[in-house]
């Protein structure tokens, strides 16, 4: 009895074969998202990976043991996806360091402070061993966008300066010869004074004008790819091209300037979002998407604001929790004490922001419906985690649905594009005409 069970152990070696037997787990793919918050490096398996990491100075470098693994191709391949431009990963090299430990060396730009963490199956992926490289100190997202938009200024203060210089060169008026007895400074051309400095313009009282920030939030990204359409356009990529172009068009209004959630592929989490947008002290915070249903039948545009009383139809409730899900997708690391904070803070959401959130959707609501057609014609109430900002009024616009074959092909349109963020652009303009913000008094 003994031997025959012996025997059909040998049986199963033969029919498992090596791989599966000297070693714990395969990779399945190897992913890494760069992004000036923090690059992510994502090592799929079809079991739970053991792994252990150190920093190593002189030069600075991450140090990665993973037990239980051969050197694959797989492995390898990770070398190949740093890009030249991530502002964290200079290289990676990739070895067996010793049987059945692979090291991965990840050279670094700068000094990090790790985060590792394992997400569990969902959605299409299997287990994923995730490090978040980010920097030691975060920057001051506030004073950036503030920087950013004085350097704008100057730029165009200048380019203004270029061309009416290069105007005023090539003038070729002949100087009349002044009158007997008139003071020669007196026949100067008159244009020539205007090669001074040109100087912004006071408000009354010789204030500084109050500056609006829109923090806009293009959803999903990285790990996380959001709805895909019949012929494969993800979410994650329209919303941001969305989001981009309408930055551009906010920072070109006088007085207001856009600030993103994220400005390149990489996932964000819905706590984080909302704590970026609190960070600048955010007037305004528009969460952007493109979702599916059911059903391809489904279409048109919505505008979704808080609710404290539950959500306002089925199908918006069955939407807040698909979006409420992107966490578990996009991947957030459970055991960051910032994540718990942060969902007790956004718990405290207000009457008076669902107030004014009404009023924002209500305006964006109606230019939207201006260029295409609309799912309802109000404004539709839901618990979206990503608008519980208690102080900044918050807004989700979902611009179409990308389940439906006619409205993906329209989302994939520059010129749709275009026209959605023109009537983004004018709600949130005339929103901020009839409702112009406070002082701003709120503590980071």
């Amino acid at each position: 009895m003994k031997r025959r069970g012996l025997l059909q152990a040998g049986g199963l070696v033969l029919l498992l074969g090596r791989a599966q037997l000297a070693f714990g787990a395969g990779i399945v793919a190897v992913r890494v998202w760069p992004a000036d918050d923090y690059t992510r490096v994502t090592i799929e398996s079809d079991a739970v990976l053991a792994a252990r990491h150190f920093l190593a100075d002189n030069p600075h470098r991450l140090v990665i043991d993973l037990d239980g693994l051969e050197l694959s191709p797989t492995l390898r391949e990770l070398v190949g996806k740093v890009r030249a431009d991530d502002p964290f990963i200079a290289g990676v090299r990739v070895g067996q360091n010793q049987p059945r430990v692979v090291r991965l060396v990840v050279d670094l730009k700068q000094p990090i402070a790790p985060q590792q963490f394992t997400l569990a199956p969902v959605a299409a992926y299997q287990h994923r061993l995730v490090f978040d490289l980010r920097p030691t100190q975060e920057r001051d997202p506030l004073l950036a966008l503030i920087r950013e938009k004085d350097s704008a200024d100057q730029q165009a203060a200048k380019a203004v300066q270029d061309a009416l210089g290069e105007f005023i060169g090539k003038l070729d008026k002949p100087v009349l010869p002044p009158p007997p007895g008139a003071s020669a400074i007196a026949a100067l051309p008159p244009l020539a004074a205007a090669s001074a400095p040109l100087a912004p313009a006071p408000t009354p009282g010789g204030k500084m004008e109050r500056l609006i920030i829109v923090a806009l939030d293009a959803g999903h990204g990285g790990e996380d790819p959001g709805a895909v359409g019949p012929s494969g356009l993800r979410e994650k990529d329209v919303v941001l091209q969305v989001a981009l172009q309408l930055r551009d068009r906010i920072n070109a209004v006088p007085g207001m300037r856009a600030m993103l959630t994220r400005d390149a592929d990489f996932f964000v989490p819905l706590h984080e979002r909302v704590r970026k947008a609190r960070r600048v002290q955010a007037d305004l915070f528009v969460s952007i998407h493109a979702d599916a249903f059911l059903t391809r039948e489904a279409r048109g545009a919505s505008v979704f604001a808080l609710s404290a009383n539950g959500a306002s139809s089925s199908a918006a409730r069955w939407m807040a929790e698909r979006e409420n899900a992107a966490d578990l997708v996009g991947g957030v690391n459970i055991k960051s004490q910032d994540a718990h904070v942060m969902r007790a803070l956004i718990d405290m959401s207000t009457t008076a922001q669902i107030k004014d959130s009404l009023k924002i959707g209500g305006e964006v609501l109606g230019q939207i419906g201006k260029v295409g057609r609309l799912h309802k014609g109000s404004v539709e109430q839901a618990g979206f985690a990503v608008l519980k900002a208690p102080d900044i009024p918050s807004i989700l616009v979902e611009t179409a649905f990308i389940s439906n074959p006619e409205e993906e092909s329209r989302l994939r349109d520059p010129a749709y594009q275009a026209q959605l963020v023109d009537a983004l652009t004018a709600g949130i303009r005339r929103y901020f005409a009839k409702n112009p913000p406070l002082a701003r008094q709120r503590a980071l």
